[in-house]
């Protein structure tokens, strides 16, 4: 005699079975009705305050000396990034070496750069001339100057904006190069050894193509981060966006409105670069992702 089930009959006992539904709480609808409410006023305000004044908002929105403040925060993000990243690698690879005076280096620059504030450093390398009148290139200890330039000249607004967010950026980047390179098994690299590698080629062959899935998803982060921290660079007389935004409500007095057109282009920027920043993730995560869903 069989004990089996008729499948027409086993699918019907799993239809027939009781489908649990979640109870909705009125607290839950309280806080949903708050919510709408709160947006409805924050659009109501927007659109109808006259405080904003919307018709400057469109009028500066292109106006060209805006324009030439974001090319000149696109541009010093660029710059910056490009310089911190360098700065990064160099210090990841001293802070990973096994020489003492290498590795405490690369701690006492990480230490020091990133536990003091960007605007101290900005206003720091502005006024170097006040602690160096001159730069030169020579033989240190008084010996011959092969080279030499007036600090008031050499450091200039933009010079000391790329200074300052410049070696704090490679603060940061060191941090996040080192996790990136820590990631990737030692035994990458004892297996390109035996394969008679260089460590030279080591590294750009085979760790860091490993650590840029660890590394491009912060360092997207910090692009867009240092997208906003150009805006600190106003207060050594930058004509980056804010500086231009602020020479002109400066002559105008409409603050709001001109603080809103910032505002709007640093939003305009950020989400470009998000997009940018999700597709180069997804390119350097595509092996890393069916990993982690095969595991699942």
């Amino acid at each position: 005699m069989s004990d089996s089930v008729p499948a027409g009959r086993g699918a019907s006992a799993r239809d027939s079975a009781p489908v649990m539904r979640e109870r909705r709480s009125p607290w839950r609808w309280l806080g949903i009705a708050a919510v709408v409410i709160g947006l409805a006023w924050i659009a109501f305000q927007i659109l109808t305050n006259p405080g904003f004044e919307w018709d400057v908002v469109g009028k500066y929105m292109l106006h060209p000396q805006v324009l030439r403040g974001v090319g000149m925060t696109l541009w010093l993000t660029l710059l910056v990034m490009v310089m911190g990243t360098v700065i990064g690698i160099i210090v990841a690879v001293m802070r990973l070496s096994n020489d003492r005076i290498l590795n405490g280096t690369a701690v006492a620059f990480v230490w020091f750069f990133r536990g003091t504030p960007v605007l101290v450093q900005l206003v720091f390398w502005y006024n170097l001339a006040a602690i160096f009148p001159d730069v030169s290139l020579g033989i240190p200890f008084g010996g011959p100057k092969l080279f030499e330039i007036s600090a008031t000249v050499a450091i200039s607004s933009f010079t000391a904006a790329l200074l300052g967010l410049g070696f704090n950026e490679g603060a940061y980047m060191a941090e996040i190069i080192r996790a990136g390179l820590t990631s990737v098994d030692h035994g990458q690299t004892e297996a390109s050894r035996a394969l008679g590698h260089r460590p030279a080629q080591t590294f750009r062959v085979i760790v860091l193509p490993q650590a840029m899935k660890a590394i491009i998803p912060p360092t997207g982060n910090q692009v867009i981060g240092m997208l906003k921290y150009t805006s600190l660079a106003s207060v050594v007389a930058l004509g980056e966006l804010m500086h231009s935004v602020e020479t002109i409500y400066s002559r105008t007095f409409q603050t709001m409105p001109m603080l809103i057109v910032a505002a709007l282009w640093y939003l305009i920027l950020v989400s470009i670069l998000s997009v940018v920043q999700y597709y180069i993730e997804r390119h350097y995560s595509r092996g890393w992702k069916t990993q982690a869903n095969a595991a699942l």
